[in-house]
């Protein structure tokens, strides 16, 4: 597999993932028990968005590069700010930087990057963090080998993988099955992309044969989902969404939808509880 996320890094789909991310972090920080991030496909944690490689797609331009003048009552606020504290607009930071930035010293963070090259930016980067733990593991291993966590009783799984290779919705699915096995009161959060419908919708009916339960999904498309050749739109299933969140992502998602040009943006709740 030769995916490198750094020529996607800052795009619509990492927007709309990454808003989403924040707002259900923060619904942890309500309490103050600790807490455990699993994120299970880190990457490198923090892009140059004038490297050669975002600067060769520019798909940036269209995400995160629309978002400078954002109002500071917008409900993107709270993400835009971590952005900006992780070095934007110039660096653009991923799903583990994020979550390191709103961990308490009693909160910890677990990181899996299967690349040998793209772990050991990773760890570069936490080297000083004492309560972000980088681990070279496969994603679907980790979920058998760090769960449940030692030291925390809540917590959040994200696992967001590349797509590049065939299968990955089903393996997502059965992620999810063991997660569910292992660390059952886990708020699971699942990333995918939207080409055309056929896949997410063989994915859904997945979810629902294997007897899941409370599933919120929220879905950001740019086009219609009809070209399988290309990313029309980004989808999140949160399994067991925090109280409050769905009405939070649906205002994170209208808003990116006006801001970007979306063609649709909807969070629907899937499965009932």
């Amino acid at each position: 597999m030769n995916y490198r996320h750094a020529y996607h890094a800052g795009n619509f789909a990492d927007c709309m993932k990454h808003a989403l991310l924040v707002s259900l972090i923060g619904t942890f920080l309500r309490k103050p028990t600790p807490f455990m991030v699993l994120d299970t496909h880190a990457g490198i944690g923090r892009y140059d968005l004038q490297g050669p490689e975002a600067e060769k797609t520019g798909e940036w331009k269209d995400g995160i590069g629309r978002l400078e003048h954002e109002s500071p009552e917008s409900p993107l606020a709270p993400w835009l700010e971590l952005v900006r504290k992780a070095g934007g607009p110039r660096f653009y930071p991923g799903s583990p930087l994020l979550a390191s930035l709103m961990l308490r010293p009693q909160d910890q963070l677990i990181c899996c990057e299967k690349h040998p090259e793209d772990k050991r930016a990773l760890y570069r980067l936490f080297a000083r963090t004492p309560n972000v733990q980088v681990h070279e593991r496969d994603a679907y291993e980790s979920l058998r080998a760090l769960l449940p966590p030692a030291q925390a009783r809540r917590g959040l799984v994200l696992m967001d993988p590349p797509f590049e290779e065939p299968g990955e919705f089903e393996r997502l699915a059965e992620g999810l099955q063991t997660i569910q096995t292992r660390f059952a009161p886990a708020v699971v959060a699942l990333w995918y992309p939207i080409k055309h419908r056929t896949p997410v919708h063989a994915f859904e009916n997945a979810l629902k044969d294997a007897g899941t339960r409370d599933v919120l999904k929220a879905e950001l498309l740019m086009r219609p989902p009809h070209d399988p050749e290309r990313l029309n739109g980004s989808g999140l299933m949160v399994i067991k969404p925090p109280y409050g969140f769905a009405q939070e992502a649906q205002a994170l998602l209208t808003r990116l939808g006006t801001t970007l040009g979306a063609y649709e943006s909807a969070v629907t709740t899937l499965i009932p509880e």
